[in-house]
């Protein structure tokens, strides 16, 4: 089954997804300190061994959470939980925001449109809401959130994004992420999928800007799809309780790849290149099941998947933040233009978003957001 697929032509004007910005909280946990707690836990579980042994084999070295271990191993309520999802997010969403703004050389004045994806805590009105009336974005900015794409949602974020600013020429989308996984800990869960879930998770938020005008340092952005696998409906979804979002996750899940492997690399080749020889792989850090597949079965070279395995050994799977953080690492390593490049991500559906675009360096746009800052009344605060 063919991807559903959008293509620009190529040149100046398309919009251009600039430098993301990251963050991750203070609280920190290691695989080892994972492992002794699923021990400890759990001593009495009929698959532990198992368990443990496919926490070992996530790749992932630590993760950030937003609370100590043991205010996060403590099922308070799901309205406390909520709240402290929306006391976190206002805290820690604003630096983020202003670092991406920074990057994209633009203020909060200069943004049409606010993309805000997440899929661990629910608002309404929404955190763009809050954003419009305590940072300085205008009052006529679009709201654009997406709650129920899970990990797949960073990708379709910059694809609305830029959606948005074809539309609207010249027009600029910020796109936020708050990721805050840990506050889905479900202690009594103890099916494999959620506990192995339990040590692959983290904490985040992450920002980043798309501007319409084509200026900006990053991806130039020229084609997107998405597809649905038949079939996967449940494989990777939220059970709705009174405690809480419960995250299911079905055996099948891991051959999922394999399945889509096909609509991935017949994507890119109609847009003229190989998968393989793509200069950038933004891969969403799903797991290392995901990794091995590009590799395995996309005939991607291990060391071209570098950025995404960093990302999960030092953060985990940060759901929908996961591409903003790998981009970032790629922007680390200042990709000699025209380099190509492909941005996937992978969700609840199962969903595949992709973006596919070219690196484009252009300073300029910081240093004249810079005079604009002085003469513009309202900004991020």
């Amino acid at each position: 089954m063919p991807v559903a697929s959008c293509r620009a032509e190529p040149g100046e004007g398309l919009p251009v997804l600039c430098v993301p910005a990251v963050a991750v909280p203070e609280h920190v946990i290691t695989q080892a300190e994972t492992l002794d707690l699923a021990r400890r836990l759990h001593a009495d579980h009929p698959k532990l061994s198992l368990v443990l042994r496919m926490i070992e084999n996530t790749g992932v070295s630590k993760r950030h959470l937003i609370r100590p271990i043991e205010d996060t191993l403590r099922h308070t309520g799901f309205g406390h939980r909520n709240r402290v999802f929306e006391e976190e997010a206002r805290k820690r969403v604003p630096p983020v925001v202003r670092e991406a703004l920074g990057n994209a050389g633009l203020t909060a004045g200069d943004i049409d449109a606010i993309v805000l994806v997440s899929c661990t805590g629910f608002m309404m009105p929404s955190l763009t809401a809050w954003m419009i009336n305590e940072l300085g974005f205008r009052a006529d900015t679009v709201q654009l959130p997406i709650a129920q794409l899970g990990c797949a949602a960073g990708t379709s974020a910059i694809n609305r994004a830029a959606d948005f600013c074809v539309a609207r020429p010249g027009a600029n989308a910020l796109i936020v992420s708050c990721e805050f996984c840990s506050l889905c800990y479900q202690p009594d869960d103890l099916d494999v999928g959620s506990l192995l879930s339990n040590g692959l998770f983290g904490d985040a938020v992450a920002a980043a800007v798309v501007r319409g005008d084509g200026r900006g340092t990053g991806v130039r952005l020229q084609a997107q799809a998405s597809h649905v696998i038949p079939g996967t409906a449940g494989w990777i979804c939220y059970e709705v309780k009174e405690t809480g979002f419960h995250f299911r996750l079905d055996k099948g899940v891991p051959g999922t790849m394999r399945r889509v492997m096909p609509e991935l690399q017949q994507f890119v080749w109609d847009q003229g290149h190989d998968l393989a020889k793509l200069n950038f792989h933004v891969i969403h850090t799903g797991g290392p099941r995901v990794l091995d597949a590009l590799r395995s079965h996309g005939g991607v070279a291990a060391e071209a998947l570098g950025d995404s395995w960093d990302t999960l050994a030092s953060y985990g799977n940060v759901a929908s933040a996961s591409v903003f953080d790998v981009l970032r690492r790629v922007a680390e390593r200042s990709p000699e233009e025209p380099a190509a490049g492909i941005i996937a991500g992978f969700g609840p559906g199962i969903t595949m978003e992709l973006a596919l675009g070219s690196w484009v360096t252009d300073p300029v746009g910081a240093s004249a957001a810079a005079g604009r800052e002085e003469s513009v009344a309202h900004g991020v605060r």
